[in-house]
């Protein structure tokens, strides 16, 4: 299975019982949409193996004691910009890091219990890590959305 793998109406169902309660058994996504836990069971291994579905298990930060979610733009000098984003997504605190394009090389997200431990992550941590020429932090004031169930489906398309 491979490119050519696209989703049908069934599928998309499926996808939608398992966004509703990752933790569904296939009897009851069974017994939900009229079908067999086989018939789900094959399915869900079907989207897995040709990589179109993955079913994760999500952790609120707040939940943990992380009250801080800073954005930090790095810009990289003298040194791969892949090679550094690998050695920062090392850290703890970073649970999110992107290359990306525009004025920084790397975008990361991070989170803190408290304001006070930001010091000490960009300078005795992350700062140490060469090639890092400069960090932009950009503390997250208010989420305003926060879905790990974003990637748009269509039956039509491949997921």
């Amino acid at each position: 299975m491979g490119d050519d793998f696209t989703t049908d109406d069934l599928d998309m169902e499926i996808i939608g019982q398992l966004r509703k309660n990752g933790r569904a058994t296939n009897q009851e996504i069974a017994d939900r949409l009229d079908l067999t836990a086989a018939t789900v069971s094959t399915r869900i291994k079907r989207m897995e193996k040709a990589n179109k579905l993955r079913v994760i298990a999500v952790s609120d930060f707040a939940a943990h004691g992380y009250n801080v979610m800073i954005e930090l733009a790095i810009e990289v000098e003298g040194r791969p910009s892949s090679e550094v984003a690998r050695e920062l997504a090392e850290f703890p605190e970073v649970f999110a890091a992107h290359l990306v394009t525009g004025r920084y090389d790397i975008d990361m997200l991070v989170v803190l219990h408290d304001y006070e431990e930001l010091a000490n992550l960009m300078l005795n941590k992350l700062s140490t890590v060469k090639g890092v020429r400069s960090m932009v932090p950009a503390i997250a004031i208010d989420v305003v959305k926060y879905e790990f169930d974003v990637a748009p489906l269509s039956a039509r398309g491949a997921v």
